[in-house]
């Protein structure tokens, strides 16, 4: 039997020749050579069932959640307008860098398990394997959130149980009917979250500018009074170094709020066309953080000042969203609650993408043998049904909030989420300087530039990328360093030892090596563009082009 087949007789009932990557039967030679880790490893069960607008309104919108319409209030407090802006826009520009990375590094092998998987074969497995492992608990933040806001509507604590636990089946079943299911429900809650965060943006000016019913005109009012940069408290005694340390205070909120886009990457294996899916929704994604978040952010710190007590002592609803306060003062009714609508379906769709995204890594480590192998096993119609039953069970780890608290423990989850997303990015950009530029293709005489999508700021945009998160890595617990709290130290730094107690778990255990520039394979394994790429056919209608030109 060769190994084709036997990889495919580990996990499916399916042959090579059954399996269908795009229009085509997807076929892989296995590479004898046995210096390679992979070589059936991309026999992928999974099918490409997303469409291209599925792709684009995943990339525009897919995970944007409570960090943005909530967390905007809470780095407002925490580092006054300016210093808000400030770090939306670095953190912004960080997570610009990583999505820049593995987008290039995807349109050359959209494979399951995408950076995982890129860097466990092109840097070292045991670093794939770390950085896989790392991915569940995204979704309990995003139930928790989800549930804080019924609250909104519902102050009755003994209810919460019930709400978590409709939330964790909802989430659950719509990953468990299949990739068409999730693609269609996140296609129609991204359209419901644009729509929300372009009118937020829209009103928020409008209230601004004095068109509210109050006619009150607020300018840069709060600029000026009380101020630009909000001190964080801690060195009150050197006020400049205090608002420093404000606006180092809100980079984790900052992060929260951007970490996730790399969803679109994860999903290569499963688009139709992926790698001129993927190519498109990189080069527009950093439209979608200038008009979505540094427009939003700006638009925030000229609404409410960032003393105002709603904003320092929110209650996880829409009450603390600085957009809800300015129109409650503008005596504008009912929209609070369709704003809190609103910011609902959004903490629900991001809990459902984030998933679909842990649950994709476990599918491909299982593949390459860094999870067990039946986590790989896939239905007829290409769903990782074992490894989404798996990961849904982290859902439930929303429970938390039924006896600590919802706030404590949704602040919790953000550190701890945020934490591994910072991790993720640094893998993301650490593994295309390995990839490209330094080793990798220059060693082996490859050229990036024929690639589908590859961008002309790199390797500077990984360099840039890389150097910034491993800092907010250092960096993003500080403030227990000037009031000590056990809690908030160990939701901080206790991601750092696991990551490295799973690398070198895995390297001693399996005797892993980095991989050298000429040994690296970026060939086995990895699907032709006429396996994957559907022939493109032109829009005829006026609808057509305009939603080719947007989309």
């Amino acid at each position: 039997m060769s190994r084709e087949n036997e990889k495919f007789d580990a996990g499916s009932d399916q042959s090579p020749l059954d399996h269908e990557k795009g229009s085509v039967p997807y076929v892989v030679a296995a590479d004898e050579d046995n210096r390679y880790h992979f070589d059936t490893h991309d026999l992928d069960r999974v099918q490409r069932r997303l469409k291209q607008r599925h792709v684009q309104m995943i990339a525009i919108a897919g995970t944007i959640g409570t960090g943005l319409f909530l967390g905007s209030g809470s780095a407002l407090a925490g580092a006054g307008p300016l210093g808000a802006l400030i770090a939306y826009a670095l953190l912004g520009t960080v997570a610009y860098a990583s999505l820049c990375s593995v987008g290039e590094m995807t349109c050359h092998a959209p494979v399951s398990g995408t950076f995982p998987h890129f860097a466990a074969r092109w840097v070292d497995p045991a670093f794939g394997f770390a950085v896989g492992w790392a991915q569940a608990i995204t979704v309990p933040v995003e139930i928790t959130a989800a549930q804080i806001l019924i609250t909104f509507w519902d102050h009755n604590d003994k209810h919460a149980p019930i709400y978590t636990a409709v939330l964790c089946v909802c989430v659950c079943a719509i990953n468990i009917f299949g990739v068409r299911w999730f693609g269609e429900s996140e296609f129609v809650f991204s359209i419901i979250k644009l729509i929300l965060i372009t009118g937020l943006i829209l009103v928020g000016l409008v209230i601004d500018l004095g068109g509210g019913p109050d006619h009150h005109r607020l300018g840069f009012q709060f600029w000026r009074n009380p101020g630009p940069l909000a001190p964080a408290g801690l060195v009150p005694s050197r006020l400049p170094l205090d608002r420093f340390l404000g606006i180092v205070s809100v980079f984790v909120q900052a992060a929260f709020s951007f970490q996730g886009m790399e969803l679109v990457a994860i999903a290569a294996s499963e688009t139709e066309s992926p790698r001129r899916n993927i190519s498109k929704a990189v080069r527009r994604v950093f439209y979608r953080i200038v008009i979505f978040y540094i427009l939003g952010i700006l638009i925030t710190g000229m609404l409410v000042p960032y003393d105002d007590p709603h904003l320092l002592h929110g209650n996880g609803t829409a009450t603390e969203s600085p957009y809800v306060i300015a129109i409650t003062r503008s005596s504008i009714k009912v929209l609070p609650s369709i704003v809190n609508a609103g910011i609902f379906t959004s903490a629900f769709s991001a809990g459902n993408s984030f998933l679909f995204c842990s649950s994709r890594i476990l599918y491909g480590l299982a593949l390459r043998g860094q999870a067990p192998k039946f986590f790989a096993k896939c239905t007829k119609s290409g769903l990782p049904l074992v490894a989404v039953l798996f990961c849904s069970c982290f859902s439930f780890l929303a429970f938390m909030n039924v006896s600590s608290g919802s706030a404590n423990v949704f602040n919790w989850f953000v550190s701890l989420s945020t934490i591994a997303g910072f991790f993720t990015w640094a893998s993301l950009n650490l593994t295309f300087l390995r990839f490209c530029k330094y080793r990798g293709f220059k060693v082996q005489g490859l050229d990036r530039t024929k690639l589908i999508y590859y961008s002309k700021l790199q390797p500077w945009l990984a360099i840039w990328g890389l150097f910034w998160t491993c800092l907010f890595i250092l960096i993003n617990g500080f403030e227990v360093f000037f009031n000590w709290s056990t809690s908030l130290f160990l939701t901080s730094y206790i991601n750092v030892p696991l990551f490295f107690l799973l690398y070198f778990g895995w390297k001693i255990f399996k005797r892993t090596k980095f991989w050298r520039a000429k040994d690296m394979d970026f060939v086995t394994g990895i699907p032709s563009l006429e396996e994957t790429e559907i022939p493109e056919v032109p829009p005829t209608t006026l609808g057509g082009k305009i939603f080719e030109i947007l989309f």
